[in-house]
């Protein structure tokens, strides 16, 4: 039986992005997110205008989309309740936020150079995605949320990530994404199904391609 219910949030499930960007004093700032999706070339952002991230990225237009693996839940939870805003907003204050102007260390990560925007990537996350802003809309007005479209210029993936023999494809059973479901961490349990997408969409496999040199 189905119930009417009124959950406070609506995260069904959807993959964490640290989301680095630059402060206005060149130095960079880290921040984990989960309202995202992808579409073609471009992602979707959905965040509040009072973060310092979108702040920065309307400033300077770019960022990086770095996607953790499950094993990197520690270092995203370290992040969770810090912001590079100084002083800390009254409404993150009374959530528990506190500033922290060196991110990256205080979680254990790495910053590395991009190779098209100045915000730098996190080297321990295996898929790394530099962006530049398209547009940010209004979203669940009255409110500070929005919906932040970016247009993906550059993907770099860690090469254990990749089919074998592909130099485009990942491999999705080699991708373990971290998920944040109803605001708790999650990981997958494994391919349930083949999809019928998949050779849509992917490379043909070892059958398929047999079949089309006979």
């Amino acid at each position: 039986m189905h119930k009417v219910i009124e959950p406070k949030i609506l995260y069904f499930g959807t993959p964490v992005v640290l989301i680095s960007t630059l402060n206005e004093d060149g130095s960079a700032n880290l921040a984990p997110m989960s309202s995202a999706w992808w579409l073609n070339q471009s992602c979707m952002l959905g965040m509040s205008r009072k973060s310092k991230t979108v702040q920065n990225l309307i400033r300077e237009q770019e960022c990086v989309l770095n996607l953790p693996s499950a094993d990197l839940v520690g270092a995203v939870d370290k992040l969770a309740l810090l912001t590079g805003a100084n002083p800390v907003p009254e409404t993150k204050m009374q959530r528990g936020y506190s500033y922290e102007s060196d991110k990256f260390g205080t979680a254990g990560l790495t910053p590395e150079p991009s190779d098209l925007v100045k915000a730098p990537r996190v080297a321990e996350c295996p898929v790394q995605l530099e962006a530049s802003l398209i547009k940010v809309h209004d979203f669940g007005e009255p409110s500070s949320l929005v919906s932040i479209e970016v247009a993906v210029t550059r993907v770099h993936i860690d090469e254990k990530l990749l089919m074998t023999g592909e130099k485009n494809y990942i491999d999705p059973e080699k991708w373990s994404p971290l998920i944040m479901n109803f605001c708790e961490y999650f990981g997958l349990s494994g391919k349930l199904h083949p999809s019928r997408l998949a050779p849509v969409f992917g490379p043909p496999s070892r059958e398929e391609g047999s079949r089309a040199l006979s």
